[in-house]
């Protein structure tokens, strides 16, 4: 038995621990920053690190070294002798430094460990629901954190979704559930959490290019069924995420529920035409008990059968923790989307201007497309090794036009000479200094009345813009500009 099995609360001796922090952003700090307090001999260990960030190391008298020298690492980690490795989750699988760690049986975790084993501080361990999925991710933990606060439970959303969980952890409103979004990057090195509820709401590729396959890729988004305790909800419509259920680990005592789009068969969620009811969580699955109606959302919000699966999705994990249909439709009357997801900008002269600069990946931008009937697309960016001649060929016939942007122009340009020669294609120089602007002004000579105009990239926007949020503002703005 290992020094770290013993080391299972806040309450445990960290004191007698050797940790290396790897990586010095966000999570990183927020690592460091706890085991100090924990008492933990520390070493961070990162390539760059901004200053601010190192003056309060060095207040806290926390040991680190920032260089880029593989060596140099190796050599300081090696005298440091550490037990455990706490990577921040955008290190790469092949990372040397990592697998000559995990060579020598050092034991790698994220916060996400960690913050598993430190969830009592309060004296009371707080209950997990965890959710994963290609797409949806942050607008479920959303809604299951307004259903849970709705319902007067303490409850937080945090992980992935912006919140390092640490910082969560240490908040002294002691909440009783964390609603706690999950990356691939995140679950590949998580092994030991044991939520009440968990979900993998789609699968799609993604990340290819840093798990190297398609088959690593779901693996490891599987793993965020294992030990669950309570309730494993799955996609009806994607078969691939009921396999993973059935391949997780020690899910034997958890009620399996699915959450469909359309009408529910016994043990599922999902919608009678307008109406989401829930046959699962009641005591006879003849009988569908209503939760909510389309009539509850807000009517700025676009509905589409994405946000309808997000919604049924959430509604199961909500129910797994004990919330009450009329907790519910309230939650979804008082609940409001983030930004960049299928949001309306303007609607003017019959025709709608949508930003769904969130969709980064081809499954996000095809819940965009299958919610309108006529389409001027704005396609491209990064495409992250990810083919998006399946999603062109899909929507071609809804596909008025499309103005391409971003860097990997050529795959893009492609597949629509060879799977859909009739759509009209108009390219905005890389080079241009004004990218929305231009593409505003081109989709406004080309839409008429009935039309929606759609950024939707299926592809990450750093190639030409600091994030997806500057690149969807800019396109509001430019909307307002232009056509308003």
């Amino acid at each position: 038995m290992s020094k770290l099995d013993d080391l299972n609360s806040w309450h445990s001796n960290w004191s007698e621990l050797r940790a290396v922090v790897y990586g010095l952003g966000v999570t990183g700090f927020s690592v460091a920053d706890t085991l100090n307090e924990l008492g933990t001999k520390v070493l961070v260990v990162a390539d760059k690190a901004e200053d601010g960030i190192v003056d309060i190391l060095d207040v806290l008298g926390v040991e680190y070294l920032i260089s880029e020298s593989p060596e140099a690492v190796s050599t300081r980690v090696s005298v440091f002798s550490p037990e455990v490795v706490i990577t921040s989750p955008g290190v790469r699988p092949d990372n040397g430094f990592l697998l000559q760690l995990q060579a020598s049986d050092i034991d790698v975790w994220t916060d996400i460990d960690l913050a598993w084993r430190l969830r009592d501080k309060s004296g009371r361990a707080s209950e997990w629901i965890c959710i994963t999925g290609t797409n949806g991710k942050t607008t479920v933990t959303q809604l299951v954190e307004k259903m849970l606060l709705t319902a007067g439970v303490r409850a937080v959303a945090c992980g992935n979704i912006g919140v390092p969980i640490l910082d969560v952890i240490r908040d002294p409103a002691d909440f009783e559930v964390l609603v706690v979004e999950l990356s691939s990057f995140q679950l590949h090195y998580t092994n030991s959490i044991e939520p009440l509820a968990s979900v993998v709401l789609n699968l799609a590729e993604d990340h290819l290019d840093w798990h190297g396959s398609m088959k690593e890729y779901s693996r490891t988004k599987g793993k965020i069924y294992n030990n669950t305790r309570v309730c494993c909800v799955y996609n009806v419509g994607d078969k691939s995420t009921s396999e993973l259920l059935n391949e997780s680990n020690n899910t034997e005592s958890a009620q399996a529920v699915g959450f469909t789009v359309n009408t529910p068969a016994p043990n599922e969620i999902g919608w009678v035409e307008d109406i989401l009811v829930d046959r699962a969580f009641v005591d006879d699955p003849s009988v569908a008990l209503e939760l909510a109606s389309l009539a509850d959302l807000s009517d700025t919000i676009v509905v589409s059968p994405h946000l309808m699966a997000n919604i049924a999705a959430a509604s199961a994990l909500a129910r797994a923790a004990g919330v009450q249909p009329s907790e519910i439709s309230l939650a979804l009357k008082e609940f409001k989307l983030d930004a960049h997801r299928i949001e309306l900008v303007l609607v003017k002269d019959g025709i709608s201007w949508v930003d769904d600069s969130k969709a980064t990946n081809p499954h996000a931008a095809a819940a965009a497309l299958s919610s309108f009937d006529s389409v001027i697309w704005i396609v491209g960016g990064l495409l992250k090794g990810v083919d998006i001649s399946d999603l062109v060929s899909r929507y071609s016939a809804k596909v008025k036009a499309a103005i391409v942007i971003g860097l990997h122009r050529e795959p893009v340009l492609e597949a629509f000479a060879s799977l859909s020669p009739n759509t009209k294609v108009f390219e905005i120089p890389s080079e241009s200094s004004e990218i929305m602007q231009d593409v505003v002004v081109v989709a406004k000579s080309l839409a008429s009345s009935g039309d929606t105009v759609l950024l939707a990239p299926a592809a990450a926007s750093m190639d030409q813009f600091k994030d997806y949020a500057q690149r969807g503002e800019l396109f509001a703005e430019a909307v307002k500009r232009e056509v308003s």
